[in-house]
């Protein structure tokens, strides 16, 4: 049996088209979905939309729409957007589906009949943006960090989940196994939330009267659930939860991807509403950091987008991925600009990898007719490179860190090159005693790119298959450990050169 690896993204909130943000978040996934699936795991990759709420509403009302007619002409907007920048979701959710719909009113019958529910009066600091009443502590100068607006004092009767009666638990779940929250940072800001006093219950639900747009609880037609307690359910959803065949084995390795700024629904909310519902914590939570532009967080509601189809159509699908996936460590914050994401492809894709594609075909050809030529005797050392590379791409992909998978990837690169500048083919040429050597070291230059291939594929799956095909080598169509055994290169095939991988990008 195949093992299987569950990865979702947040859903978004389709209150305005998609941006750099959410686009990365996506790649990012996406990424790592397409590594465990060359590692021969049954994969499951969610994304979607998060639609129900206040600012939808108000955004409907806004332009003379209801909701669902606003939802309906936004949300296929990200959907389309994913296609576009080449994402390959196993499914796009959306909470207006009928199934999630059901699984949503399932999940919260069940906690109202395991007695986790009760009705009361609340007075609290409550933020449209976030949808969520917010503590003073989680105030800066009174208002909202993330959307820098005053929250405003509501008091309303609702229902609310005692979710003050598991956050012991938590805190010594997450004490017992900091894997569950990564980067440690975010961890170590779970638990401090969690135990500076300052959480109690969760409200669940908003009146009817007052917000219709909503999934209606299933004990009380008057309320409509607050929109947290509506998206994160998702994850289940997209499980097949809770009826359909497999969603517990899928379920059993499920890992959430996410932004930061929510990180307090995901890391404090969710893992106590499964707690409390008898159901399995997620594998992790992986939280990352903010892109900027000139210093403040690419944001909707902040209005400082950055179009991600825009950079793509301008630079080229991988150039946009390798950027996004190199430039920012997991969990920190960066900054977005034109300038370094040139700075990076020509640096890294056109004169590392570009480069040494090219130099090594044009020497084949010069050398060899144009064909992989029969290696006498063991080279070894960029073997040993390469399955040093590939062990720290597999380590680094299990700790969900891309930017340290490439960095390992690209230390075979500059292996190659450097043993192209040591060895010096061009010199091997012109003594015939050496012709046997020269055959070695070309064939050990071609099959490390072709071990460069198959560990790039999934960040670049564009490029990857572009040098397999110039090298004349067949499709990596099997599993990583098979297709990353060294010497399947054969002898006598035909080596493709084509147009330039990575042309260089030259100022304007």
């Amino acid at each position: 049996m195949p093992q299987h690896f569950y990865l979702t993204t947040p859903i978004y909130y389709p209150n305005a088209p998609p941006h750099l943000g959410s686009a990365y978040t996506t790649t990012y996934a996406d990424t790592l979905v397409r590594y465990h699936r060359a590692r021969g795991e049954e994969t499951l990759f969610l994304t979607g939309t998060d639609e129900h709420g206040e600012k939808i509403a108000q955004a409907a009302e806004a332009e003379g729409l209801t909701p669902q007619q606003f939802v309906d002409r936004i949300s296929p907007q990200f959907n389309a957007t994913w296609q576009e920048l080449g994402l390959t979701p196993n499914r796009f959710i959306r909470t207006t589906d009928d199934d999630h719909i059901r699984a949503t009113q399932h999940f919260w019958q069940q906690l109202q009949e395991r007695g986790e529910i009760e009705f009361k009066d609340y007075t609290g600091s409550y933020c449209v943006g976030c949808e969520v009443f917010l503590t003073e502590r989680e105030l800066v100068d009174g208002k909202c960090p993330q959307h820098l607006v005053e929250p405003e004092e509501r008091t309303e009767s609702n229902y609310f989940f005692r979710m003050s009666s598991h956050l012991d638990w938590w805190i010594d779940e997450l004490r017992r196994n900091p894997e569950l929250v990564t980067p440690n940072r975010f961890r170590n800001e779970a638990l401090a939330l969690l135990e500076s006093g300052a959480l109690g219950d969760l409200c669940i639900s908003r009146p009817r009267e007052r917000l219709e747009w909503g999934i209606p609880l299933p004990f009380d037609e008057k309320f409509v659930l607050y929109v947290w307690c509506d998206a994160l359910v998702n994850y289940l959803t997209g499980a097949g939860y809770p009826d359909q065949d497999g969603w517990k084995e899928r379920w059993g390795t499920v890992h959430h991807l996410t932004a930061k700024d929510i990180l307090k629904p995901h890391a404090i909310f969710w893992p106590t509403m499964l707690h409390a519902a008898g159901l399995p914590l997620y594998r992790g939570l992986h939280v990352h950091g903010y892109w900027n532009l000139g210093s403040q967080k690419i944001s909707k509601s902040l209005g400082n987008l950055v179009d991600a189809l825009a950079v793509k159509d301008k630079y080229g699908f991988d150039a946009l991925r390798y950027y996004m996936l190199r430039e920012l460590p997991f969990g920190l914050d960066g900054e977005f600009s034109e300038e370094a994401v040139v700075a990076r492809y020509n640096a890294d894709l056109a004169n590392d990898l570009g480069n040494l594609l090219s130099r090594s075909l044009g020497m084949v050809g010069r050398y060899c007719d144009g064909e992989v030529p029969e290696p006498v005797g063991e080279g070894g050392d960029l073997r040993a490179a390469a399955e040093r590379a590939a062990s720290e791409v597999d380590d680094a992909i299990e700790a969900f860190s891309l930017r340290d998978a490439l960095i390992a990837l690209w230390g075979l690169v500059s292996a190659a090159n450097k043993y192209i500048d040591r060895q010096a083919p061009w010199k091997l040429a012109r003594e015939p005693a050496e012709r046997e050597r020269l055959q070695t070291v070309l064939y050990e230059i071609l099959e490390a790119l072709r071990v460069i291939a198959v560990l790039v594929e999934p960040f670049l799956p564009e490029a990857g298959p572009r040098i397999l095909a110039a090298l004349g080598a067949a499709p990596h169509e099997g599993t990583l450990s098979r297709d990353l055994a060294w010497g399947q290169l054969s002898p006598g095939s035909a080596t493709r050169p084509g147009e330039p991988l990575f042309p260089r990008i030259e100022s304007e």
